[in-house]
C-alpha cells in the first residue's frame, strides 16, 4: 500500500481504522468521522455482537458489512478477518493504530475496569462482568492472542505496493496530530 498523506485522509470518503485491541479504534473512528462528515460504523456494535455476549453468525455478519461497505462514505473502526476482504479493498485509506503493548494494554485494563464499575451497557446491550474479565475469553486475553496477529496485518499492508493508502501511527499524540489537522 502506498502510504497516506493528509491530503489522501483529508479526501478519502472510506476510511479503515485498524489497530490492536485497547488502541483506540472506535475513539478514534467517532472523532475522524465528526471532523470529516463521514458515518461511523462501530464494527463490534453494529455488525459483531448480539445479546448476552453471542456473536453473530459469520454470514449474517458479511451480508450486513457487505452493504454498508458497498456505500459511498463511511468509516469502519476495524475490520474483523471474517470480512476483512469486503472493508479493506473498498477503503481509500487505512488508518492504523499501532502502538506499543503497553498503551494498548493500559488502556483497555482502564476501559475493562470502568465497564466493570459503572455497568454501562455495550455492544448491544451487553455488559462486561468479573467474571467474564478473567476468563479466557476476555477482552483481555484477546489482547495477547490477537496482538501479534494485528500488529503483523498492519505493517504488511504498509509493506505492499497495492490497496489503500495507509498511514500507521505509533503513538497516540500522531492520532492527536492527525484529528487536529482535520480541524
Amino acid at each position: 500500500m502506498p502510504l497516506a498523506t493528509m491530503a489522501d485522509v483529508r479526501r478519502a470518503q472510506r476510511v479503515l481504522l485498524y489497530g490492536v485491541t485497547g488502541s483506540g479504534k472506535s475513539t478514534a473512528a467517532l472523532a475522524l468521522g465528526a471532523r470529516r462528515g463521514l458515518p461511523v460504523h462501530l464494527v463490534d456494535e453494529e455488525f459483531g455482537w448480539l445479546g448476552n455476549w453471542v456473536q453473530r453468525p459469520v454470514e449474517e455478519m458479511r451480508a450486513l458489512v457487505a452493504a454498508a461497505a458497498s456505500e459511498p462514505e463511511w468509516v469502519f473502526d476495524t475490520a474483523y478477518g471474517s470480512f476483512r476482504d469486503l472493508v479493506e479493498p473498498r477503503a481509500e485509506v487505512v488508518i492504523g493504530l499501532d502502538y506499543p503493548r503497553w498503551l494498548s494494554l493500559h488502556r483497555l485494563l482502564r476501559r475493562t475496569v470502568t465497564r466493570l464499575v459503572d455497568r454501562q451497557p455495550i455492544c448491544n446491550g451487553n455488559v462486561e462482568t468479573l467474571r467474564q474479565a478473567f476468563s479466557r475469553d476476555s477482552i483481555i486475553a484477546w489482547h495477547f492472542r490477537s496482538f501479534t496477529r494485528k500488529r503483523a496485518t498492519m505493517r504488511g499492508w504498509a509493506a505492499r505496493a497495492d490497496g489503500p493508502a495507509i498511514i500507521l501511527l505509533r503513538h497516540a499524540r500522531e492520532l492527536d496530530e492527525l484529528l487536529t489537522a482535520l480541524d
